[in-house]
């Protein structure tokens, strides 16, 4: 598609205009999961993705303000002698623990004033200060050490390699710049920063197809795809990047080589889908660098994952994970994060099952940095045949996440993300038994002996344990009361509503700004502490108090289902009397989620 005219920003203006984009937030790169020697074409290689990704990624060091790292100005830290010296590390420290890709983020192709490099085909090029022997031997030598080498691409044309229109597209006769773009030159990425490839066009999927077998022959195993949208806080058609993430797979297919491709940033739940169909992992939150004078800070949006994450949780497995950014944990001073913010960080993401990829500075790891990136039984829950854990109870500061896995044991993960210490329980009738279950700490590599009915922590702010337990009882008995029912009483605005994903098929909504529902006619065999599950939707994290029988109402969030259409579970613990109970869920003077049942123990 040609253009007869178009206007672009001066050189110096859009440079300026990039960095700021990158400043407020470009993405941490990611690792992948395959095989790779350097050579094109491979034979029974690992499925892509089988387990999340493991490694290094330049970004969250090139990013920070940190003295030192930056001397020659921002992002200066991307050099081949630095991404080999990290290599050299990788290998020595944390390859035998399965870390095993080094990713070459943002910035490759640019140099210092960010005035970026592009070969005759609107290909970007290796700038020479950076890279001065290119990015083929870098690849090479990642090789060398057994590792296997990633890189970094914007999605979309970069108004640069535009020029004009005149650029033609390598092993595509006749086709130039002009072509693969839209007439109006439309922007797309997070940062506006590249012009909308026009797939109507069969010159846009050669030059995709150009730039995967570029980086085929240069031998590299893994990309990072940024600002791919919708997401990155983008929305509407331009920023509607589906199609070149599907030509990106087509692309890396025809090359003959297994790539890993990894998108990235803050990608939108509603094209999970289409994530899943074309790629091996997707970013689900914004950047976890601070931009700051420490590679992060837990307030800046360490925490935001725990809230986050809960909503993606049903997406990831073998083929494709959710990807939750760099982790961070085994520089000290420098990641700008406590002791306890460090093990909660990376039980998180343990947990998760998100690719364990660090931005540390690998070379001066400190000992319990050191200890968090090598606890094997930590990764084995990471790496393992263990599914994603799942948020089990209500989205507040004490949290339990808990996964049961294959063997009958549960992965357990309790967290307390106050500000000031406070106790955490796991409740054994909220994971789903009851009874006696043996406990092992995972981090401290010990045997905890045999607790009854739960597992009680104190935990420091922001503090975590982690924990396999091996159930000794049976499973929990439940009693469903459906939030729909006749024996209910609706209270204010709610009402009943059609649900296909609920139990039968009904829901109570419109819970807000007073709206409540009272289940009738609970009854429980004794008095105590009943853990009451919650099915509910929620297309984003809302609030309600839970009450029984008028006393004694505790606020609670509920995170994200990721849509109006999905439904999810919170367990919450309810004083209830013996015999018949009413119990409330009440919008309070805010927005409630719409619920679908309870299901209450028959014991306490």
């Amino acid at each position: 598609m040609r253009s007869s005219s178009y206007s672009v920003l001066p050189a110096r203006s859009l440079r300026a205009a990039v960095v700021l984009a990158l400043v407020v937030g470009i993405a941490t790169t990611a690792p992948a999961a395959h095989a790779s020697t350097g050579s094109t074409t491979e034979t029974a290689s690992p499925a892509l993705a089988a387990k999340p990704y493991m490694g290094w990624s330049s970004w969250s060091m090139q990013s920070s303000k940190y003295p030192g790292l930056n001397p020659d100005g921002d992002y200066s830290y991307l050099t081949e002698a630095n991404v080999l010296e990290q290599t050299d590390a990788l290998a020595a420290k944390l390859k035998k623990y399965g870390y095993e890709y080094v990713n070459i983020d943002a910035g490759w192709w640019r140099d210092r004033d960010w005035k970026p490099e592009f070969d005759q085909y609107a290909r970007q090029k290796a700038d020479p200060v950076r890279f001065p022997r290119g990015m083929k031997p870098v690849a090479e030598d990642i090789h060398a050490k057994g590792l296997k080498a990633g890189i970094y691409l914007p999605v979309g044309l970069e108004k640069e390699a535009y020029n004009d229109g005149k650029p033609p597209i390598w092993n595509a006769e006749g086709c130039t710049t002009a072509d693969i773009v839209y007439d109006d030159l439309r922007t797309t990425n997070g940062w506006d920063s590249a012009y909308k490839i026009d797939f109507s066009d069969p010159c846009a999927q050669k030059y995709v197809d150009s730039q995967a077998r570029m980086f085929a022959d240069w031998g590299y195993d893994f990309l990072k795809l940024d600002g791919v949208g919708p997401g990155s806080f983008k929305s509407g058609e331009n920023y509607d990047n589906v199609a070149d993430v599907a030509a990106w797979q087509k692309a890396i297919a025809a090359t003959g080589r297994p790539i890993h491709l990894e998108l990235s940033w803050s990608l939108d739940i509603g094209h999970a889908a289409d994530w899943k169909k074309y790629s091996q992992g997707w970013r689900i939150d914004t950047d976890v660098e601070c931009y700051c004078n420490t590679l992060v800070s837990w307030e800046n949006s360490v925490d935001d994952r725990w809230a986050d994450t809960p909503a993606w949780t049903r997406h990831a497995g073998p083929g494709g994970w959710n990807d939750l950014d760099a982790l961070n944990v085994g520089n000290g001073k420098m990641d700008g994060l406590t002791k306890a913010e460090r093990q909660s960080y990376a039980t998180l993401w343990a947990i998760a099952k998100s690719p364990l990829y660090t931005g540390d500075d690998l070379t001066r790891l400190d000992s319990y940095g050191l200890s968090l990136l090598t606890n094997k039984e930590v990764i084995a829950v990471n790496q393992g045949d263990t599914p994603p854990a799942h948020l089990v109870t209500a989205s507040d500061p004490q949290q339990v996440w808990a996964a049961k896995n294959p063997d009958g044991t549960y992965t357990v993960a309790l967290f307390n993300l106050a500000d000031t210490s406070a106790a955490v329980t796991a409740d054994f009738s909220a994971l789903g038994f009851t009874g006696k279950a043996a406990v092992r700490d995972l981090w401290n590599h010990e045997n905890l002996g045999t607790h009854r009915g739960r597992i009680i922590q104190a935990l420091p702010a922001h503090g975590s344990r982690l924990f396999t337990v091996t159930p000794k009882g049976a499973a929990v008995s439940l009693t469903g009361y459906e939030a729909e029912s006749g024996d209910n009483t609706l209270g204010g605005s709610a009402s009943v509503g059609d649900c296909s994903a609920c139990s039968d098929g009904k829901k109570v909504g419109n819970l807000y700004r007073g709206g409540k529902l009272t289940f009738n006619d609970v009854v429980v065999p004794e008095a105590g502490t009943y853990q009451v599950r919650i099915s509910y939707i929620s297309g984003d994290a809302r609030t309600a108090s839970v009450s029984a029988n008028d006393g004694g109402a505790v606020r609670h969030t509920f995170a994200s289902t990721g849509d109006w259409g999905t439904v999810s579970t919170a367990t919450v613990p309810v004083q209830l009397k013996a015999g018949s109970n009413t119990l409330t869920i009440d919008s309070g003077s805010d927005y409630a989620p719409d619920i679908d049942r309870i299901d209450v123990p028959k014991s306490s």
